[in-house]
């Protein structure tokens, strides 16, 4: 049966004259055709030539036919299909010539012509008495070891698709294993306090809201395309300029503003970016690579004298801790100086993500670390500062102070105060709608 495909073939040459036909040992063929024993059909046995022959020869095993010569009469006993005793033979001649072996004229018994194959015209009818069976010429065969060989180069290509496949899916799942197995306290690196895996997003719509899983957009800038020294504020429009000694490298698939902790390495907006009379929530995060105790400012907020809130970290009960920090507006003796204190935390080589928030209406301050609450205090209210949002310093006592070693990203201000719930849907991804709404600024974000 065939596909109705033309396979390749090559043309097969024509058998010599006088020989046994194609592929056979050169010679007379033996008389009886093919696979037939020797002798002549008995035209008046029935279904002749093709069915029974004559006692002296017919298809199968003949048991006991007279011997014979090579012009049918002489040695030999019955030589019929299968393996003759004395002459070639279809398989490992014994004597003469056999099929594909040593040369000679073949034997009595061997294979005659070739019959005709499917298609191919046949005898035109029986043989007379006397007559041995036409042979039926040969037309071009297919290239068998053609076929073959292409039939093993499929084979081979869907066995390699398939273990290609399975490799494929083995890697995949193995690169997500190592992703969620990163260490969170190399250089760049992920791990469950990395932000970068399932929180806030690197695309902020115009609301300023995270958008959870998102990947960072290839065409994403942190900064403005006119004024590479600009942090672009994404959704407000307080652009931050950058000091002489702060970079924003792009850091893996992420972008992070770098500070070293020397004067010139900072970065100062031209306004303030919160109003510390009403309520607000604001977050980074963060990698601190000083050890050194005392202040490490993250991002503040005052006036030329003093700062109206602080975020980072400092020295409490002589052991560095994540502090969110406010001066008051009470007057008179009343402290005017709250501290929120994030003790037992580690806060060097790790990235971090703080957020610092401020209930207006209840009068509390709140500060969460990877998105759990870790202190809260009660205020009469945060002094209002003219001054305009610094990051990695703050100022204390008419001087900068806590410069900041290490970096930062998703830097993002909301207008609203999160509850304990919004905190750490936030450090999820997760933060709901109305939360999202009130964003009102967001730097270095993909």
């Amino acid at each position: 049966m065939t596909d109705g495909t033309e396979h390749p073939h090559s043309p097969q040459p024509e058998p010599a004259p006088e020989s046994g036909g194609y592929g056979f040992p050169p010679g007379i063929p033996a008389p009886g055709g093919y696979g037939f024993p020797p002798g002549r059909p008995d035209p008046n046995a029935p279904n002749a030539p093709y069915g029974r022959s004559a006692p002296d020869g017919g298809y199968g095993y003949p048991q006991d036919s007279p011997d014979r010569t090579a012009s049918g009469e002489g040695q030999g006993q019955g030589q019929g299909y299968g393996y003759p005793q004395q002459g070639g033979g279809y398989g490992y001649p014994q004597q003469g010539g056999g099929y594909g072996y040593p040369p000679g004229p073949p034997a009595p018994g061997t294979f005659g012509p070739p019959m005709p194959f499917p298609g191919e015209p046949g005898p035109a009818g029986p043989p007379g008495p006397g007559q041995d069976l036409p042979a039926a010429p040969f037309g071009e065969q297919p290239d068998w070891e053609a076929m073959a060989d292409r039939s093993a180069r499929e084979r081979r290509k869907k066995r390699l698709w398939m273990v290609g496949g399975a490799v494929t899916v083995l890697l995949l799942l193995a690169g997500g294993g190592a992703f969620v197995l990163l260490k969170n306290d190399e250089p760049g690196g992920g791990g469950k306090n990395d932000v970068a895996d399932n929180a806030p997003s690197t695309s902020p719509s115009a609301s300023g809201s995270p958008d959870p899983g998102a990947s960072p957009s290839k065409s994403y800038s942190p900064t403005v395309a006119s004024d590479p020294s600009l942090l672009r504020d994404t959704v407000g429009k307080t652009n931050v300029r950058m000091g002489p000694e702060a970079t924003v490298p792009q850091v893996g698939a992420r972008h992070e503003l770098t500070l070293k902790g020397t004067p010139t390495s900072y970065a100062q907006a031209t306004e303030a970016a919160v109003d510390t009379t009403k309520s607000f929530s604001l977050s980074a995060r963060v990698r601190n690579t000083s050890a050194a105790k005392g202040a490490h400012i993250v991002l503040s907020q005052g006036s030329g004298a003093t700062f109206s809130f602080e975020l980072g970290s400092d020295t409490v009960n002589n052991k560095q801790a994540w502090v969110f920090r406010v001066r008051t507006n009470a007057q008179g003796a009343a402290p005017t100086m709250v501290t929120v204190a994030a003790e037992g935390a580690k806060t060097v080589k790790v990235w971090t993500v703080l957020t610092a928030v401020h209930d207006a209406e209840k009068k509390m301050i709140y500060l969460y670390v990877e998105g759990k609450k870790v202190g809260e205090a009660a205020v009469p209210g945060i002094w209002q500062g003219s001054g305009p949002l610094q990051l990695g310093r703050a100022r204390h006592q008419d001087a900068w102070a806590g410069a900041w070693t290490g970096s930062m990203n998703y830097i993002r201000f909301y207008g609203s105060a999160f509850t304990p719930e919004q905190a750490t849907a936030y450090r999820k991804g997760e933060l709901d709608a109305g939360a999202r709404a009130t964003g009102t600024h967001a730097w270095v974000t993909g």
